[in-house]
């Protein structure tokens, strides 16, 4: 294996330590930034992140800190695994210090991570060859078990990414390839957005399951928050999530075809399908409502296609029910907060106008502004 390459990891909760431990564990120079410095206190004593689960082992990082021009300065690669609500604040960190070459990539980007991040990264004045690719899902099922240790359940079998330009695409894969080989190429950024499956089970299991979790009732998130009922209704919001991505022609794939393709689930439809998957096994529901299930996938996953449906006058009664709930539930406004097709960039876009700017970033608009 090639350990030419030096990472950041970008924030240290579940998915973070998970990944700066497993890459570090397999020869890699690891950076692991984290806003919140009392937060990874310990691995600034001790730089060691305990792998326990599908990974056994301990990984020694490079450097832990608290500043961000110090994590991502002569890195290689720069492996976001923050909320996307974050997405936008840390584009305008970034920009002042990014260096040519660099290849920023979410896990994941929900809907339009890499849209939002690269059209921030421009408007910042940031003139560095840079490269902003996303991931569809998150590789693994993971939880931290401290805050120097965290157990992966689970990775999945392949996960695709694309990049801005489309053109990087394999290119990124391939640098991505040695440490994690389940990468695969998508289209473009339209279609790893449209293909978020976070958006289908993380809002509204927990928004259906909230009198539980806010009495502390300890319970198997996927296996018995997802009970019949739930499971009929997340695939009625799957079927509006693919009547979008068959809109916009992006290839897209049912919840429950993706549970057997990432895991081998298999079942007769999709609740089945969830209890048949051992990568959900053990996974707990959260403590408390204040979550990234609602907090991030709402804005983050919901609000754009949502959005992007209204703009093609397509009807989502179910997704819409989930961002009307929450808000309810919050007293947040989701969609002033989220990802609009105006704060995307996409208003008033065509389809194959969206695609235009998808597959060549800034360029694309100025072609479309010249049409």
């Amino acid at each position: 294996m090639k350990k030419n390459l030096n990472y950041a990891v970008i924030g240290a909760g579940n998915g973070g330590l998970a990944m700066a431990g497993y890459l570090s564990l397999i020869g890699y120079k690891v950076n692991l930034y984290n806003r919140t410095r009392e937060k990874i206190l310990p691995l600034i004593e001790r730089p060691v992140i305990k792998l326990s689960g599908e990974v056994e082992g301990e990984g020694k990082l490079n450097m832990v800190t608290s500043n961000i021009d110090e994590a991502i300065k002569g890195v290689d690669i720069i492996m976001v695994t923050i909320p996307a609500m974050g997405h936008y604040q840390l584009a305008k960190q970034m920009a002042p210090h990014l260096e040519d070459g660099q290849i920023i990539v979410l896990n994941p980007g929900r809907t339009g991570g890499a849209l939002e991040v690269y059209t921030t990264i421009k408007k910042e004045g940031c003139d560095k060859d840079i490269v902003v690719a996303e991931a569809q899902t998150f590789i693994y099922a993971c939880r931290a078990t401290s805050k120097t240790s965290a157990n992966i359940f689970k990775t999945k079998k392949e996960v695709t990414l694309a990049a801005i330009p489309a053109t990087k695409t394999q290119e990124v894969i391939d640098m991505l390839h040695d440490a994690y080989p389940q990468f695969a190429p998508a289209r473009n950024v339209i279609e790893t957005s449209i293909n978020n499956y976070g958006a289908i089970f993380h809002p509204a299991p927990t928004l259906l399951n909230s009198g539980h979790i806010e009495r502390g009732v300890p319970f198997e998130y996927y296996i018995e928050g997802i009970t019949p009922s739930i499971g009929k209704f997340l695939e009625r919001m799957d079927n509006e999530r693919m009547k979008i991505g068959n809109f916009l022609n992006v290839n897209t794939m049912s919840a429950k075809d993706w549970l057997e393709y990432s895991y081998g689930a298999k079942g007769d439809n999709l609740y089945e399908a969830i209890q048949n998957n051992p990568g959900y096994k053990g996974l707990k529901a959260p403590k408390g409502l204040n979550i990234r299930y609602i907090y991030e996938d709402v804005p983050c996953s919901l609000v754009p296609m949502s959005s992007i449906a209204k703009q093609f006058g397509i009807e989502t009664p179910a997704i819409d029910s989930i961002i009307g709930l929450a808000e309810l539930m919050t007293g947040v406004d989701f969609y002033k907060e989220g990802r609009t097709v105006d704060r995307l960039g996409l208003k008033g876009l065509s389809v194959t106008q969206i695609h235009q700017f998808a597959e060549k970033g800034i360029v694309a608009l100025e072609e479309v502004a010249a049409s």
